[in-house]
């Protein structure tokens, strides 16, 4: 198939939408599993009723998040039969077997205990429910593990040979699961997952702060969201930096695109930091650049003068659309400084002792409740456009992965996942919003805790 083709296209855009959809409520899911998490183990540590009523108050989020997220990743698995035939015959016994575990150990994990934990707090005891919890958050986690470990064999291949019919054969599953990229990619992604939850957890906290300083909930919600911004927001900062040096040096295109570098720098010059620049990939220039020298080569090879390869290094039909990687990877590293600053500026709030009556940094948090899934939806950006044009990296391109379909069947399908789409996330998101906006209260069964001890400064 030509990789012009407008039914390969749609169904690409098709693919990007669902997987768009699905990653954010699959991060949102993994990191309110682990803040749930913690909660009730702070409830059974310190036994406040405070922090069983913040469980109660985000468990509902939870399992509205959880319903509307399995909608969109069951759309998911139909695809690959439908536009992507030739990817699922070529690849199917490695990157099936990895689907496979992730829906009987980590799905199943969820699932399992997932009713239990929505409505059995008084029927199993605290103790047992709390091991529930545990488990769902785990195996959110190993649900992540599987997931990037598939993606990832897909970007940086191992462990397989190619049988003469073409298709890849499995022959080291260690080697095809801990894939040169999975370590980087997962640990990642998972603090993408945290970091994205955090600010949405702080944004919930800073709206009721500024409504009410004194809510005690507000005030525990909004300091566990800052300790988590400030300690996993510079962390985030250095596993990006190794991720970046471990596609460098298996994907050396993807990192050329990200830096809009067509030519190699003279010697002795080093790589820039191109702040702003509009890609031309006919022309094979960079428009209106702005850029800053030899800070490139400081985060790229931790030197002063050491360069990487360019796009004219490579053939032109091996490069992926520069434009897109260019400005997403922008994108995601602005948010992900400014979301480490706001971390660094809780620390310095907090040891001041005015964490919860700064209203400019509670300003400051609340637009920032999506900064953290934007900054990962535009890494996914980079990270699935800079693998173009192969879909298994440097075997198979994407152009002979799709299925034989119609331009009007594709684009109908997609039409139609849209549409449904917006309806269900819309109706979704207009709950979870309302959720959010009401004022966590005491348990009316409960004591109103003593909060002598929880003012978290």
């Amino acid at each position: 198939m030509d990789v012009t083709d407008p039914a390969l296209q749609i169904a690409r855009a098709q693919f990007g939408i669902t997987i768009g959809f699905h990653i954010v409520l699959a991060a949102f899911s993994i990191g309110l599993a682990n803040f749930l998490m913690a909660l009730e183990g702070l409830w059974l540590w310190k036994r406040q009723q405070v922090y069983l009523d913040l469980y109660k108050f985000w468990l509902k989020i939870f399992a509205l998040n959880v319903a509307v997220g399995t909608v969109s990743g069951v759309v998911m698995e139909f695809e690959f039969g439908t536009n992507w035939g030739r990817l699922s015959t070529q690849a199917g016994s490695i990157i099936g077997p990895l689907m496979f575990y992730e829906v009987m150990v980590a799905f199943f994990l969820e699932a399992g205990f997932l009713g239990v934990m929505l409505f059995g707090m008084k029927k199993v005891g605290p103790k047992l429910h709390f091991f529930t919890t545990c488990a769902v958050a785990v195996g959110s986690l190993f649900s992540a593990f599987w997931i990037l470990a598939a993606n990832s064999w897909m970007h940086t291949p191992a462990g397989y040979s190619i049988g003469p019919d073409g298709r890849f054969v499995p022959e080291e599953w260690l080697a095809i699961i801990f894939n040169p990229s999975f370590p980087y990619r997962f640990v990642h992604m998972t603090f993408a997952a945290f970091l994205g939850t955090a600010f949405m957890v702080g944004a919930v906290g800073a709206w009721h702060l500024l409504r009410d300083a004194s809510n005690p909930r507000a005030r525990i919600m909004f300091s566990m969201a800052m300790w988590v911004v400030a300690i996993v927001g510079p962390l985030q900062i250095i596993a990006g930096d190794l991720h970046g040096e471990n596609t460098l040096e298996h994907q050396p295109q993807k990192v050329a695109a990200m830096e809009g570098s067509w030519n190699r720098p003279a010697p002795g010059e080093g790589e820039p930091l191109r702040l702003f620049a509009v890609p031309d990939m006919d022309q094979q220039r960079n428009h209106f650049e702005l850029a800053i020298p030899h800070i490139g080569s400081l985060y790229l090879r931790h030197n002063w003068t050491g360069t990487i390869q360019s796009l004219s290094e490579f053939p032109a039909s091996d490069l992926p659309p520069v434009p897109i990687v260019f400005f997403a990877f922008r994108l995601m590293v602005g948010l992900g400084l400014l979301m480490a600053t706001v971390g660094i500026a809780s620390l310095i709030v907090r040891t001041r002792g005015r964490l919860y009556t700064a209203r400019w940094l509670h300003w400051i948090v609340l637009p920032m409740g999506p900064a953290g899934f934007i900054a990962m939806l535009a890494g996914w950006v980079v990270t699935e456009t800079g693998r173009q044009p192969f879909t298994v990296y440097g075997l198979l391109r994407t152009a002979d992965s799709s299925s034989a379909q119609s331009f009007s069947f594709v684009m109908t399908s997609t039409l139609s996942i849209l549409a449904a789409y917006v309806i269900v996330f819309g109706i979704g998101l207009l709950y979870m919003l309302r959720a959010m906006a009401r004022a966590p209260r005491a348990d009316e069964k409960g004591p109103e805790p003593s909060l002598a001890n929880e003012t978290g400064e």
